[in-house]
């Protein structure tokens, strides 16, 4: 498969830096093997510690060139302040027309972590349904598309889903490039060492795999492959 016949992958973090501290390796491989890879982040961080939202941003563009990847910034009520509502997947739905990506990711909806993490993954769950819709009336003026597939990455070890089996990503050959993406976003190191908590929670992935580094995302739905040569291995080579 060549660059060319790639089509978009768009990964959506309520937080400036929830998209390279949860999934970063990931956004790295997919750009590094010549896939488009468009961020989105839905707020500035205007409600953490540490950081001004302006640095935030910087922070966030800088990483995002690292990595690869074409970035743009959106409102859904401000930092902490996120809240399920028609209008505000209507407004992810209108991205995904726009973009038009094959993979989508997306914060998990576990709970237990910061609530605009959960709220942002259940967000952009119903806006994948809506953006397939031809009917809605407000996204009329934009060609309706279906993803094929929406993914759900952790940004803590809490966040993790406890009620299926990930699939686990091998990152192992981008770790650098991975880990330069996190370090860019310097305001939250007086936070705590997010860069060393991540690659711990890929190391400890990886090993269940047999690899370096791995980075686990959850599917939305029952993945479906055309053959199974498209299977790699699981994490228990038997």
């Amino acid at each position: 498969m060549t660059p060319a016949s790639l089509s978009p992958l768009l990964a959506f973090g309520a937080h400036p830096d929830d998209i390279e501290f949860g999934a970063g390796g990931i956004i790295a491989l997919e750009a590094k093997a010549g896939r488009p890879v468009h961020l989105v982040v839905c707020s500035r961080g205007e409600s953490g510690t540490n950081g001004t939202p302006a640095q935030r941003t910087a922070e966030a563009e800088a990483a995002a060139a690292l990595l690869g990847a074409t970035i743009e910034f959106i409102d859904l009520g401000g930092d902490a302040h996120f809240v399920p509502s028609l209008p505000h997947s209507l407004t992810i739905a209108a991205i995904i027309r726009r973009v038009r990506p094959s993979l989508v990711l997306a914060p998990t909806v576990t709970e237990n972590q910061h609530p605009d993490h959960s709220v942002l993954g259940k967000i952009v769950r119903n806006a994948a349904r809506l953006a397939r819709y031809g009917g809605v009336a407000e996204l009329r003026h934009i060609p309706a598309h279906a993803i094929n597939t929406l993914l759900h990455y952790a940004i803590t070890a809490d966040a993790e889903a406890r009620d299926g089996t990930p699939v686990l990503v091998d990152v192992s050959s981008v770790v650098p490039a991975w880990t330069a993406a996190m370090a860019a976003h310097a305001s939250q190191a007086a936070t705590r060492d997010y860069i060393e908590l991540q690659l711990t929670r890929s190391r400890f992935h990886g090993l269940r795999a047999g690899i370096a580094h791995a980075i686990p995302l959850w599917p939305a739905d029952p993945l479906v492959v055309d053959s199974l040569a498209a299977l790699s291995h699981t994490a228990r080579r038997f």
